[in-house]
């Protein structure tokens, strides 16, 4: 059998696994978060995108144990990439989007977020431990400021 076959099974049935995962995942943490108060929007932000990052979360930290940080970071800039552009298009031909909670402030954030990934990649095009911590607080922070 061709390995190209051999390796086929396997993916499948991951991917089949991985989006029943992410489906119980997301359900359940959204609807404990809304019970537990949280707003739509802060729920959007945190419990739902964490659920549905963290295949990304778990593929960049093994890519980057293996020492393959262009993976670890084209996935995720591919990600963020098909996110905007291919699911928030797909969803909005099946159905326009209104997204009263979204604030234009959110649309700069995520602008100048991006923006501020190419100096920390020109640094040697590495992504050190520093800058990663400074990427999570920038994201608690911004959190913080949309939860209040």
């Amino acid at each position: 059998m061709d390995a190209t076959w051999i390796g086929l099974g396997p993916l499948l049935v991951g991917g089949v696994l991985l989006y029943g995962g992410g489906q119980v995942l997301v359900r359940s943490a959204a609807q404990l978060g809304l019970r537990l108060g949280m707003s739509p929007l802060v729920v959007g932000l945190t419990v739902v995108a964490f659920g549905t990052s963290s295949p990304e979360l778990a593929v960049s930290v093994d890519a980057a144990l293996d020492d393959k940080g262009d993976v670890a970071v084209g996935n995720v800039i591919g990600s963020n990439i098909c996110n905007v552009l291919g699911i928030l298009g797909t969803a909005a031909l099946v159905q326009p989007l209104a997204a009263p909670g979204i604030l234009a402030s959110d649309l700069w954030t995520m602008l100048g977020v991006s923006l501020l990934l190419l100096p920390l990649a020109w640094t040697g095009r590495h992504i050190v431990r520093r800058e990663g911590a400074l990427l999570l607080a920038l994201y608690a922070g911004y959190v913080a400021v949309r939860a209040s």
